[in-house]
């Protein structure tokens, strides 16, 4: 029957067919799902009849596998069937087997929910389904989400998930209700001056549409760049304001936000006018809304890398005069050398006046040296902060041009303790957004309480016209106040109200109102180790960590671990791990008998057999003229996989450049990039070989940067000497698992990789859920072994230095118990802490699994935020408790440190794959 097309395409029909369709045992999978526990066995020896009795552990091994019930036909099960009379019915032939009748099949299927505590979806547990999806529709419309969250809330609950066709009308009314809902809030909450501004945006301004105007992005931290960065701000605030506003009342997640903002750049003008209005309102909104976070975050960050690199001129300033002045003093030496000799010289009479000796000493080295090679006599330190500083004022003029507009522009706020600081920073916006000079303001009514004592002396100096009272250097000020404000962003104890990366930490959380009802919403998740106490999660931890500390100690006095080399005796023992290479696999005949093809055959073959040429959607859903010749998309893909442009495509395939850009406009998105990598991902993923590429019977999956040169600017590329030489790059982090890369992400290469690890394992849109992951030193953290383990992946890294690892790590014993130990913990675990801030870490947990907030965002600044307060102390206990346990495996398991090196060998080479592809 053909598919309703009313109905959402959520699903491929492989996906589909992999949920609902009959099991496709292997012999292996037989001998695993029909093996009967002593109670399954009871319940087919009560069976009346044979034939009715091997349907019943057909439907129980199938149930098994699937948490489903099938309806067949003899020849669709005749495998299964033999199978199960061969090892329970040996007696029996296959002819004597019936069908069974509906009433009977009803009543063992009856039988089986008993047996596993199943229920059938019945109309109550839909409405209770109904009611689920239409919360996770809050969090994110996207479909393939709800499906899979409406899925887990099935197997949670021990529900039997009803057809698909249900499943499909369930998603699509949770979606359009969500958006109805929406839209009514908006239509009643809109003010007319509000509703002129969103219409105005999709009007024309010189044949520009004002949308698209708004949307474009700093492509650098040019001056310029900036300063219409600064314009877009102007014009988005008011939208923002009331989005801020409306949004609060909507109970809608970042994530949702994100989404229906990320839906008018994929959208063309036309389509937008083709919209109901209430439903195009809302997109701009959200637009604006989101994109006037990002506008805050582009100049937080440009702000941050100017003063950065202001900062790094100066100390290489200072490095070089201290490098002269050193150089310049020893070039005078013998000169000194003369000086010094005056006073020794026999032939100067003693009752010779002094400045006689003085004049002869001038003629030797010019007086302004005297001071510069005393110094270096007396073995005196440069003073680089009085250079850094002096060469500030050098740069007043452009940290002046480049950083006012920034900094006049942003709304910065902090805590109680920051008062001295801010109290400058208004003082300092007041000044600049009124358009007056600091240095037409007289000094004395500067705020200076906030500066610290160490650099006074630079800031304040004395003028000829008052030479016995010092005067504030305002250039020297304003600059001081940038640089604070710069290291108070990066600790967190200042923010940026309206911005996405840097606002204050507490707004990244799940709301007050939402949290109050913890119990549901900590029930919603469904992370067991949240819901339980945490006494008991340490009870656990105590338990598992004593023992291992144990053996592990144990392995190594009786030389059952043989890798771990000790020299010395007693308090001067030392140990090095020795890890053996992981074997090479031999090069198989069976890769050279392969033919050569060329890449457009290789691409038609998988589009054949896997589909994914049908997820390249057109932006128009409908009143497309005509549909592409898939040879334009599959042209655009090739073009631009392997850097040539679509020019050069176009010239050696013969294929028009209108047609290939045409093409690569309507169909080639990141929306539809996303969707066809997920379902080649998954027909892979799907095929008997991809498990047997699993590392010690886990789907073991590595992440790691790879650096690649930027050819047009883009606000997240950096320099980079020792990748770039004096051009830009950013990095492209990569998720690969059994040689599959399933997610990917472009960060910029200031940006620490540890930050996204839990982001692309846990929002990875593809089938494949890994079991453990690695990366290397770059991805761990203070937080990333705690938050993958309360989410079930395990995090097993690859350090630089192990040895220096082995020096922090925790147990739960005092350390007189470890005394004779070689591997022994640093400290005790701070117990009492972790359960104090329990709720606070429940908080922080549930906002990482609601998507209220980027998990990369929040995992950033738990990590970089200076100020050591309980919560995040408590968080890095909890890390130190996960990485002491793996750190002892890693010591005691050379299996598990050879599956680890063989994980980030496989991202390596699919580094080196795609370096010989796209350059």
């Amino acid at each position: 029957m053909a598919a309703d097309s009313r109905r959402l395409s959520i699903l491929t029909a492989s996906e589909i067919d992999d949920l609902y369709g009959l099991p496709r045992f292997t012999e292996d999978d037989r001998q695993l799902y029909f093996e009967l526990s002593p109670t399954e066995r009871e319940a087919v020896d009560g069976v009346h009849t044979t034939s009715a009795a091997v349907h019943f552990v057909l439907q129980l091994g199938y149930f098994k596998a699937k948490r489903r019930f099938f309806v067949y036909e003899h020849a669709a099960v005749l495998d299964d069937l033999q199978h199960i009379l061969r090892r329970y019915f040996p007696e029996r032939d296959l002819d004597t087997v019936k069908l069974l009748s509906k009433p009977t099949r009803l009543g063992q299927q009856e039988i089986v929910l008993g047996l596993f505590a199943y229920r059938l979806c019945d109309a109550a547990a839909r409405a209770d389904l109904e009611r689920k999806a239409q919360r996770v529709a809050m969090l994110s419309t996207q479909p393939v989400y709800i499906l899979r969250e409406a899925l887990k809330y099935l197997e949670q609950q021990r529900l039997v998930a009803p057809g698909y066709s249900f499943l499909q009308d369930l998603v699509g009314r949770a979606v359009s209700g969500e958006r109805q809902r929406l839209t009514q809030l908006l239509e009643r909450a809109l003010t007319p001056e509000i509703q002129r501004q969103l219409d105005d945006l999709l009007e024309a301004d010189e044949g520009i549409y004002r949308i698209r105007a708004l949307q474009r992005e700093a492509k650098s931290f040019a001056y310029m760049e900036l300063h219409q960065e600064v314009e877009r701000r102007q014009a988005f605030e008011p939208l923002y304001r009331f989005a801020h506003e409306f949004l609060q009342t909507t109970g809608l997640s970042n994530e949702s936000v994100k989404y229906y903002a990320s839906l008018v750049p994929f959208y063309t003008i036309y389509k937008l006018r083709r919209m109901a209005v209430a439903t195009t309102r809302l997109y701009l909104l959200c637009f604006a809304h989101q994109r006037f976070g990002q506008i805050n975050d582009n100049l937080t960050d440009a702000f941050i890398h100017l003063v950065d690199q202001y900062e790094k001129q100066a100390k290489q300033a200072a490095k070089e005069a201290a490098r002269q002045s050193l150089d310049e003093a020893s070039e005078h030496l013998k000169s000194a050398g003369a000086v010094l000799n005056l006073f020794v010289d026999p032939s100067i009479p003693a009752e010779v006046p002094f400045e006689q000796v003085r004049a002869q000493a001038f003629d030797l080295l010019e007086p302004e040296r005297f001071e510069q090679v005393s110094a270096y006599l007396r073995d005196v330190e440069f003073d680089k902060a009085a250079s850094e500083w002096a060469h500030y004022k050098t740069l007043s003029t452009h940290f002046k041009r480049n950083l006012r507009h920034l900094f006049a522009a942003l709304q910065f706020a902090g805590r109680v303790e920051d008062a001295p600081l801010m109290e400058a920073v208004v003082f300092l916006q007041a000044l600049l957004r009124s358009g007056r000079a600091p240095r037409r303001v007289d000094p004395a009514t500067f705020p200076t309480a906030f500066i610290p004592k160490t650099l006074r002396r630079h800031l304040f100096v004395e003028t000829d016209n008052a030479p016995k009272k010092k005067q504030l250097q305002v250039d020297l000020y304003e600059f001081l106040v940038y640089r604070l404000v710069h290291n108070a962003l990066e600790a967190g104890d200042l923010y940026v109200a309206d911005s996405t990366e840097f606002r204050r930490f507490e707004d990244d959380l799940i709301s007050d109102t939402r949290w109050q009802d913890k119990d549901a919403v900590l029930r919603e998740v469904g992370a067991p180790m949240l819901t339980a106490p945490i006494e008991e999660t340490l009870a656990a931890f105590r338990k598992e960590l004593n023992a291992k500390f144990e053996s592990v100690n144990e392995n190594i006095d009786s030389g059952r671990n043989k890798h771990i080399k000790i020299t010395g005796a007693g308090e001067k023992r030392r140990w090095t791990l020795r890890s053996p290479g992981i074997e090479q696999p031999t090069e198989s005949p069976f890769y050279s008998r392969l033919p050569v093809i060329g890449i457009a055959d290789l691409l038609w073959f998988v589009a054949e057999k896997t589909g994914f040429m049908d997820r390249f959607t057109h932006v128009l859903d409908r009143y497309v003229k005509y549909e592409s010749d898939a040879r334009n998309i599959l042209a655009c893909i090739v073009a631009m996989g392997t850097n040539r442009g679509l020019w050069k495509m176009a010239e050696v395939s013969g294929l028009g450049h209108p047609s290939l850009v045409s093409a690569a406009r309507n169909y080639l998105r990141l929306e539809t990039l996303h969707v066809a990598n997920d379902a080649l991902t998954n027909a892979i993923a799907a095929l008997p070989m991809f498990r047997q590429y699993d590392i010690r019977d886990e789907l073991h999956s590595s992440s790691d940067g790879q650096r690649l040169e930027t050819q047009i600017e883009t606000i997240n590329a950096r320099h980079s000497r020792k990748y770039f030489g004096l051009k830009k790059g950013v990095s492209s982090y990569t998720l690969v698992a059994n040689h599959v890369p399933i997610s990917a992400r472009i960060i910029g290469t200031h940006e620490h990789e540890s930050h996204f690890v839990f982001d692309l394992l846990h929002n990875t849109t593809t089938d494949v859920r890994p079991e453990r992951h690695s990366t290397d030193t770059h991805g761990t953290n203070q937080v990333n072994f705690w938050i993958l383990r309360m989410f079930d992946y395990l995090f097993a890294p690859r350090y630089r230095n192990l040895r220096k690892k082995t020096e922090s790590l925790v147990g739960f014993r005092h350390s007189k118990h470890y005394a004779d130990s070689l591997i022994k913990p640093s400290r005790q675990v701070l117990e009492s802490l972790i359960c104090s801030e329990w709720p606070n870490i429940q908080r922080i947990m549930v906002s990482l699994a609601q998507k209220d907030v980027t998990q990369a965002t929040m995992v950033r600044k738990l990590n970089a935020y200076a100020r050591q307060n309980r919560t995040k102390k408590a968080l890095a206990e909890l890390d130190n408790i996960c990485r002491t346990l793996y750190t002892l495996d890693y010591i005691d398991d050379v299996k598990l440190r050879q599956s680890v090196q063989k994980a980030l060998n496989r991202g390596e080479a699919y580094h080196r794959f795609r370096r010989a592809i796209a350059y």
